[in-house]
């Protein structure tokens, strides 16, 4: 009888209060969040906006955050000063070509990694994990050399073999977990039904970490994608990428900041989508390999 009684106060009483506590404590976490995403989405939102305005309200004194009118004045002159579309054709054919290939060779020697451990292999791993830390400026110079002589200078090939390289470390570092998070049972079966260590990767594991290379291979391309030190350096006409062609608009006599900002704009969309469709394969991804089972 004193259970029963206890069980009705408690459900009378705490409960409303825990459910209270909860609610309040969702409140909270749901207002910080939308202060972070407000935070985060007002530049681009800024930036969307003003490839709508007209010029002059662009580099005005008092700029307002909507424009007076919607005009497409902006891209129309994007259109006309920059060979936009040829633009967008050498980063997308760059930074996908980047992707495939350092997605390809990183979780390659990933998985080997995670397959044939030894000293050399740590002392590879921790070689390559430190090239993460150089800056990229500083290689710039040698790189500049390199390509030049051997006859690259403004290629795609160039670029792709450039983002190739700068991207090789981190998809190694985040195969890592999820190759290590992978039972090796997995290999010594494949083995048994008559697959190599290749064929085992690519007909085993590789199916069950695509959400790892989803992840890897959607900051691979970003990374490409929005480059823009190596494509200002190594192209001038030919292979010359949306980033190093949006900054034309930027000169020691003119600031053409309307055109900008819709090439900007432009620019963003591609990997905004991307993302968006991608998010489940992302949020799958970063969480995936966090846990080894």
């Amino acid at each position: 009888m004193t259970e029963v009684i206890a069980n009705s106060i408690k459900q009378k009483h705490i409960e409303p209060i825990m459910r209270q506590k909860i609610s309040l404590s969702h409140f909270f976490y749901l207002i910080l969040t939308c202060g972070f995403l407000c935070l985060f989405l007002f530049p681009y939102l800024y930036l969307m906006l003003s490839s709508f305005k007209p010029s002059r309200e662009v580099i005005s004194s008092s700029p307002a955050f909507f424009p007076s009118q919607f005009t497409m004045d902006n891209y129309l002159a994007m259109f006309n000063h920059l060979s936009i579309g040829k633009y967008f054709g050498n980063s997308l054919v760059t930074a996908t070509s980047a992707t495939l290939l350092s997605v390809l060779l990183g979780s390659l020697a990933s998985y080997g990694l995670t397959r044939f451990s030894s000293k050399l292999g740590n002392l590879f791993l921790v070689f390559t994990l430190g090239v993460r830390l150089i800056p990229l400026i500083s290689v710039a110079i040698p790189l500049y050399r390199i390509i030049g002589e051997v006859g690259l200078m403004d290629t795609k090939l160039a670029l792709t073999l450039i983002y190739t390289s700068i991207n090789i470390p981190f998809v190694i570092w985040m195969m890592l977990g999820f190759f290590d998070s992978m039972p090796k049972e997995l290999d010594e079966s494949a083995r048994v039904d008559g697959c190599g260590m290749f064929g085992a990767f690519i007909r085993i594991i590789l199916p069950i970490s695509l959400p790892g290379l989803a992840t890897t291979a959607i900051f691979s391309f970003m990374q490409s994608w929005n480059d823009f030190l190596f494509g200002l350096l190594f192209t001038s006409t030919s292979a010359k990428t949306v980033p190093v062609g949006i900054s034309e608009f930027l000169t020691a006599y003119n600031l053409d900041l309307g055109p900008m900002t819709a090439a900007a704009t432009l620019f963003s969309l591609p990997v905004m989508l991307f993302s968006f469709f991608m998010q489940n394969y992302i949020v799958r991804g970063m969480t995936m390999g966090a846990v080894k089972e």
